[in-house]
């Protein structure tokens, strides 16, 4: 299949969807809705959103079926992305090639910005139709557990506690199993269970687990080498800050390895049933991008 028209086209249909929520739409000049829709409509790969639709499409429904959740992935990502930047985490100027949001705004507004679009997250998911009663509060259910303090969460904090410190590749896969590979999961597992599919929805973790680890490994390899002009921020910080990386530990071309790995992974947990292709291309892009 043509990956880069599928992402362009549901890139397109993600954009659609966030400028058409009243957030974006009713955004005044000095609310907190400003600031969560400049951190929105920053750009971005709308990778997570796309994920879900991808599922969606896996299980045989159509990609907006899940409308939702797709938003509520990309608000929550957006969130975390607004709280990486700040002072007291990363202190990034620069995020999708913009000013970052407490740059570009103040760090309280900022915090309460990441807040706002947490809280909002599951706003969306507590207003799906399309799913029972009880497979919607398993929904919710999972996605709370893979970005709180069991998720994305306790990644963050392993990160930060792994700056300037001796980490082995073990607690390195653990801390992005969490911090990026949580939400990537729930992306992709989240359709699964509001259809009421426990079979797809297994497979869909496997190839999810794949495919976080895959993604990060590529993430770090791009802090590396990559361009900044194409990622939209700046090259050589994780080493600045002294961050545990997949290239630190190992060498560039050892990490690709790993990376070349998980795509071998997550193709064969996803197999090659009726629905699959996307799935397949997507973790191709993952691991071959330059962005």
């Amino acid at each position: 299949m043509d990956i880069e028209k599928w992402l362009r086209d549901s890139r397109t249909t993600v954009e659609k969807w966030i400028k058409e929520d009243d957030i974006v739409h009713f955004a005044d000049i000095g609310s907190v809705e400003e600031v969560m829709r400049y951190s929105l409509l920053a750009g971005g790969k709308r990778l997570r959103p796309q994920l879900v639709m991808a599922s969606t499409a896996y299980l045989g429904l159509p990609p907006e079926t899940f409308r939702e959740v797709a938003l509520a992935v990309e608000y929550i990502h957006t969130y975390s992305l607004v709280h990486d930047d700040l002072p007291a985490m990363d202190n990034d100027d620069l995020r999708r090639g913009q000013p970052t949001a407490h740059k570009m705004f103040t760090e309280a507004m900022a915090i309460l910005a990441g807040d706002a679009l947490l809280t909002e997250a599951f706003v969306k998911m507590s207003r799906i139709q399309s799913a029972k009663a009880e497979d919607v509060l398993s929904a919710m259910d999972y996605l709370a557990s893979a970005v709180g303090r069991e998720g994305l969460i306790r990644g963050q904090v392993m990160d930060l506690a792994a700056e300037h410190a001796t980490v082995g590749l073990s607690e390195l896969k653990i801390v992005h199993r969490n911090k990026t590979g949580a939400l990537f999961r729930a992306a992709l597992v989240i359709p699964a269970l509001l259809s009421g599919n426990h079979m797809r929805q297994q497979t869909l973790g496997q190839y999810g687990e794949h495919f976080g680890l895959a993604f990060q490994i590529v993430d770090d390899i791009l802090n590396v080498v990559g361009n900044p002009a194409l990622l939209g921020k700046n090259i050589g910080t994780d080493r600045e800050r002294g961050k545990a990386t997949y290239p630190g530990l190992v060498g560039v071309e050892e990490a690709r390895r790993l990376a070349e790995d998980h795509r071998i992974r997550a193709k064969i947990a996803i197999g090659s049933e009726p629905g699959a292709e996307i799935l397949h291309s997507l973790i191709d892009f993952a691991v071959d991008r330059q962005w």
